[in-house]
């Protein structure tokens, strides 16, 4: 394989959140090519996006790596960067104490208004964030991710309405693989309350709510207790379906992932192949 192949594989990769997958392609690359700043540069990428100490260590002997060879290779340099400012000052100082060297190198190399200098001034704004900036990101990334819910349960609603079975178009097609992954597993007649839940979303829980009421009212009447939660047993089997819907996309992403890394492995083959 190419460069570029490799290259593309960890991207395609790399955006599907398949962080392991992309090292391994990396890693491939290196063995197969030798030193390469752009590996070098992705491998790193992936060991940094799994926000983990050891990860963030190897990442940086991953640019390191890179930058021995190419010290001017501004891809490795604002990676690097982009990792110091992540780093905590008391507990790794020596990295965090590269950012103004890094800093200085990227601005002879990246002139103002090019794209690593856009990055690094994103990189450097991410840093300085405050407590409430980062408050809003996260209620901000978990309204995306409430958002990304909804849509998917709404997509698996109108399968099930169509009568499901129907396989995605495309192994690479996310939305369709997660639909695909919910249909396999809300199938079954043992799971048909969980369809008829996800079918009917809206009403399921105003109905849960509403029974959930009257029962903690009709028991607390009656004199069994004197203050009860039992009536949200009625949630019971939305949080079941809102597992299944959750796994689901878990799955799919796995087999995206893994459709991405066999395209991606197959294609050398087949520009390898015997013509006629």
């Amino acid at each position: 394989m190419t460069r570029d192949a490799y290259a593309d594989r960890c991207e395609d990769l790399f955006a599907l959140g398949g962080f392991t997958e992309a090292r391994k392609a990396a890693e491939a690359g290196l063995a197969e090519l030798g030193p390469d700043p752009v590996l070098y540069r992705w491998l790193g990428l992936a060991h940094a996006a799994e926000d983990d100490d050891d990860h963030d260590a190897d990442a940086e002997a991953a640019y390191e790596a890179g930058l021995a060879q190419w010290p001017d290779d501004l891809g490795l340099l604002v990676a690097y960067l982009e990792l110091c400012l992540r780093a905590d000052t008391w507990s790794y100082p020596g990295r965090a104490a590269r950012v103004e060297r890094l800093k200085e190198r990227i601005a002879v190399l990246a002139p103002a208004g090019s794209p690593e200098a856009a990055r690094v001034d994103a990189a450097l704004g991410w840093a300085g964030r405050g407590y409430w900036q980062d408050v809003r990101q996260r209620t901000a990334a978990a309204t995306a991710d409430r958002a990304a819910s909804t849509s998917h349960a709404d997509d698996v609603a109108e399968a099930l309405a169509r009568g499901g079975g129907r396989a995605p178009a495309h192994p690479e097609d996310l939305r369709a693989v997660e639909v695909a992954a919910a249909l396999e597993l809300l199938d079954g007649p043992g799971r048909a309350p969980l369809r008829l839940v996800v079918r009917h979303r809206a009403a399921a829980y105003a109905t849960a709510l509403l029974l959930a009421i009257a029962t903690n009212k009709a028991l607390v009447l009656s004199g069994t207790v004197s203050y009860s939660v039992w009536g949200w047993i009625w949630f019971v089997p939305l949080l079941l379906a809102e597992s299944r819907l959750r796994q689901a996309r878990r799955l799919a992403r796995e087999r995206v992932i893994a459709a991405t890394a066999a395209r991606h492995a197959a294609a050398p083959e087949a520009g390898q192949a015997p013509a006629g």
